[in-house]
């Protein structure tokens, strides 16, 4: 039985380096594999030995140069399979020539499957653990690493089933880091969470391989790891340059009402009370559809971006609307207003889930405004201005930035993703995700009030273009502070 190969390999015109997940089973590394490849890979159930043949995947491409990703069967009944190296005088040779039935024996062949490929494939092993076990009681843990040692290749430590994102995972790196200082083929630890992780952790994990490769693969991995950069820092502005369009069509959209005592009537229709305008209502709906319209549009574009479809793009969906359905008690007016659209938009995300289909439904999306803004800022939402063709309803500033930092918090969800998702139900949108989403915008407030301010009067591409610039700073400043040992995988647009 051998290894399965992916397809459409290239000819081996430059170097290849390999990268061998490997773990305990049943931890993840099939999951984190897909999430890493961007693509279904294997089976994800929750039982041991699913994987039971190793299999090679590309996870990047540079000129003839190829990066190598090993999804390899967990290791199994531990205890006794060290009991049997260890009586060996040449452990891991001894070991490989063993026959073991496939199904009686499953978890030795399974042990088998994955030395054999880490002996004879890996450059570095990427070994998976799950971070919230104390790796003190964890048994295997030392069994396994004596495992790893008669392999005698470099190890990374992965640490997996973190939960939902945290802003500080140092104390779970350190209590590793600490546990496995004896073994020194262990060259460092990372959080990488095959559920809720980001494409600049995995830009750090390429940067650490590097110095642990041999020295003739080195020169290979720095142009494997640019390209990788290069693609996902192409995705990242992306999906700036998608938020930009919602946000400079919000900016410039504006809706035209009659004369008459329309600060009264703009007060009173926001309030919910005697007085208020038919026709007023009828402008603040039309511009929150075509507001909703366009946040569906940009939270489209970064799904397939991310490349998600399918099963994942739905579970996006899925959560992005529960999320952001935590919103702030609103005044009643206005949610009465809104409430219509809610509630058919919430009916027609169920009707699109269940089809099958992309599109995206409007509650998350009415649901994501009211979150973001709460009731001070809801209430504020809409400015009224008298100009020289009449009055006109439009965004206000406070809304503005509030819509800004609930796009940046989408997109923060959407670039979290980890396929195989089913066990983070918790924390897709943490608390401390918020908190610097609105520290960020704060910052920029004084530069998208003038943008918007402008905007009336300026060409859409140009206002498109300004908030572009300016979208990439902030996610740039905002995943610089989530992951500061991630600040150089950012590098910026110069």
């Amino acid at each position: 039985m051998t290894e399965s190969l992916p397809e459409n390999l290239p000819e081996a015109a430059g170097t290849t380096v390999n990268l061998s997940l490997i773990s305990h089973t049943n931890a993840g590394k099939t999951t984190l594999a897909r999430t890493m490849l961007g693509r279904d890979i294997g089976e994800v159930r929750d039982a041991a030995h699913v994987t039971d043949l190793a299999s090679g995947h590309v996870l990047v491409q540079a000129g003839g140069d190829t990066l190598m990703l090993w999804d390899t069967p967990g290791f199994g009944d531990t205890a006794r399979l060290v009991d049997r190296l260890r009586k060996s005088g040449n452990p891991i040779g001894w070991f490989l020539t063993q026959v073991w039935d496939r199904f009686r024996e499953r978890p030795l062949w399974s042990s088998q499957q994955a030395v054999k490929n880490a002996r004879d494939q890996a450059d570095v092993i990427l070994y998976l653990v799950n971070a919230a076990e104390d790796p003190a009681a964890a048994a295997y843990v030392a069994l396994e690493m004596d495992v790893l040692a008669w392999i005698g290749k470099p190890v990374l430590i992965l640490l997996n089933q973190m939960g939902s994102p945290k802003a500080d995972t140092g104390g779970e790196a350190e209590r590793w880091a600490d546990h496995l200082a004896r073994y020194p083929f262990v060259r460092g630890v990372l959080p990488l969470d095959a559920f809720a992780r980001c494409w600049v952790q995995e830009g750090v994990l390429l940067d650490r391989v590097q110095p642990l490769l041999p020295e003739d693969k080195r020169p290979a991995m720095e142009r494997l790891a640019a390209r990788w950069r290069e693609l996902n820092r192409a995705r990242f502005e992306a999906s700036m340059a998608a938020i930009a369009s919602q946000l400079a069509a919000a900016a410039r959209d504006s809706e035209k009402v009659g004369d008459g005592d329309w600060r009264s009537e703009l007060s009173a229709t926001i309030k919910g009370g005697r007085g208020e305008s038919k026709e007023v209502k009828t402008a603040m709906a039309a511009l929150s559809e075509r507001l909703a319209i366009g946040t569906a549009q940009s939270t489209e574009t970064m799904i397939e971006l991310h490349g998600l479809d399918g099963k994942a793009a739905r579970k996006v969906l899925e959560r992005l609307g529960k999320d952001y359905h935590r919103g702030e008690k609103t005044p009643e007016g206005f949610s009465a207003i809104l409430g219509a659209m809610t509630t058919g938009a919430v009916t027609g995300l169920a009707a699109d889930v269940m089809a099958g289909g992309l599109t995206l439904g409007g509650g998350m999306i009415v649901g994501g405004i009211l979150g973001a803004l709460g009731a001070g800022g809801l209430a504020k939402g809409i400015n009224m201005a008298r100009g020289e063709d009449g009055s006109s309803l439009r965004w206000s500033g406070e809304f503005f930035r509030g819509i800004t930092g609930a796009a940046l918090l989408r997109y923060l969800a959407v670039a979290h993703f980890g396929r195989g998702r089913g066990q983070w139900e918790e924390g897709e949108h943490p608390d401390f995700w918020q908190a610097e989403v609105e520290k960020v915008v704060g910052e920029n407030g004084p530069a998208l009030d003038r943008i918007r301010k402008d905007a009336r009067d300026a060409g859409e591409a140009a206002v498109t273009e300004r908030l572009r610039t300016l979208l990439v700073q902030m996610g740039e400043t905002l995943l610089g502070r989530l992951y500061p040992e991630a600040r150089g995988v950012l590098g910026g647009e110069g």
